[in-house]
């Protein structure tokens, strides 16, 4: 199985599996975690024979150890929220690129999947943010134990409402001309909502807040969704024939889950960002309509990652009946600030190293393409869901961000991710909506 990173044998030492007598943990620096990197991501140009008895060798003795060396990424970055950074004389510090709002890189990171997705849509309403933010935090207004939270949750709501009472206008006149008269009727259901979460702190119903906040936090999001008309960006013309998904979709995919007595089978919602990814995105959705992914079985599960999309056969990837040859698709990094995303180039690559990526690695559930550690355009099938959140670590501040691009996030039952182990098989992945965003569907041409 290939992918993130490209030997399957040379590359199999994981710096967070190593004993920890082989690990400099008192002394990384952000140079000794750049040569942990790139030590453990050397390409192999050893021969297949080579390969298998040097693998045989390693299970015999000292490193029995998984493929790949994302960990070193996960353990090096979002343990010590040290950035990758190239300290070579050649390197140069490019004017980054500021994000659209400062709510993304002041105070904690965003965890929330559909607080990322909402952030990451392409509109400028400071009205709309305004309401968002204080319902955003009524998140961490619940962390406070006991009735007191609530305190924090009734001012919460003020704000949001006293916000939406004074900018309603303004948001009204950013809705796109064709959904205004849907995104006035969220409006509406927003503020009844909100008079309802009024009633509930002051009831002093603590366990019904967050339900009632995720459902006026869906509102909110829908109404931004509704500011947004057409697709803001032409995709650069080498990439324009292929699947591109422009706007969001939403997919649900089952898992059967084995020898585990707790659970049988989960079923997992996952939001498709096109707006952001739309090459990336469009390449899944596209493959999801071709049922490439049904019967296919989690081929890693590590718990830093949950992997899958190596098809049976000598293939790495997904291989075009009509050409017969593997469809790969371009690194795709959307950064704020940016009207359309970087396209086969890191960020690190760019000198963009305080950048901010529009949809960043922290969420539980994160949803990227594996592709070779060398090659930014040999992404096909193979995907993965990172298991760590950024509980320390701001965007961009670990291996991962700027580096593969994310597409999407599992919004609901995210957690049983966990659950997942190798073995376990996708019973299916089908569409719930956004199928007419796809543009080039390849899956409707005979073969």
């Amino acid at each position: 199985m290939a992918a993130i990173i490209p030997c399957h044998y040379c590359s199999s030492l994981s710096i967070s599996k190593l004993p920890r007598s082989h690990i400099p943990w008192g002394n990384i620096s952000h140079v000794n975690a750049a040569r942990w990197g790139r030590q453990l991501s050397l390409r192999c140009s050893l021969k297949s024979s080579q390969k298998a008895q040097l693998h045989n060798k390693l299970n015999e003795k000292l490193f029995p150890f998984k493929e790949y060396a994302i960990s070193i990424a996960l353990a090096v970055g979002l343990v010590t929220g040290m950035p990758f950074v190239d300290w070579s004389p050649n390197a140069y510090a490019a004017n980054p690129a500021m994000p659209d709002l400062s709510v993304l890189i002041s105070g904690p990171p965003i965890k929330d999947p559909g607080a990322l997705l909402r952030y990451a849509l392409p509109i400028d309403n400071k009205a709309i943010r305004e309401v968002q933010k204080p319902l955003e935090d009524i998140t961490d207004s619940l962390k406070v134990a006991g009735v007191k939270a609530l305190d924090s949750v009734e001012r919460n709501v003020r704000q949001a409402s006293r916000s939406l009472e004074q900018g309603k206008s303004v948001i009204i006149s950013g809705l796109a001309e064709s959904k205004k008269d849907h995104g006035v009727e969220l409006l509406d259901k927003l503020e009844t909502g909100m008079d309802e979460l009024q009633q509930i702190v002051e009831g002093r119903n603590r366990d019904a807040v967050a339900t009632k906040q995720k459902e006026l936090l869906n509102y909110v999001g829908s109404v931004e969704e509704d500011m947004v008309e057409g697709f803001p960006y032409e995709v650069p013309e080498e990439y324009q024939s292929m699947p591109v998904l422009k706007g969001r979709a939403t997919v649900d995919m089952k898992v059967k889950v084995k020898d585990n007595p707790n659970i049988d089978e989960c079923v997992f919602r996952i939001i498709l960002d096109g707006y952001n990814a739309p090459v990336t995105a469009g390449n899944f959705l596209d493959l999801v309509e071709r049922h490439f992914y049904d019967g296919m079985e989690i081929q890693r599960a590590d718990g830093f990652v949950v992997q899958t999309g190596d098809p049976e056969g000598p293939a790495e990837g997904f291989i075009d009946p009509s050409t017969e040859k593997t469809r790969t698709i371009p690194l795709e990094i959307m950064v704020n600030g940016e009207k359309s995303p970087f396209y086969g180039t890191t960020l690190e690559e760019l000198g963009l190293y305080k950048a901010q990526t529009r949809l960043p690695f922290n969420a539980f559930g994160t949803m990227a393409m594996a592709r070779e550690e060398f090659e930014s355009n040999s992404a096909s099938s193979q995907v993965f869901w990172l298991l760590k959140e950024s509980e320390l670590t701001p965007s961009n501040a670990n291996i991962l961000d700027g580096r593969y691009t994310v597409f999407g996030y599992i919004t609901e039952n995210e957690d049983s991710l966990a659950d997942l182990k190798v073995g376990d098989v996708i019973e299916s992945i089908q569409v719930v909506s956004g199928l007419n965003n796809l543009v080039n569907p390849s899956y409707k041409i005979a073969g």
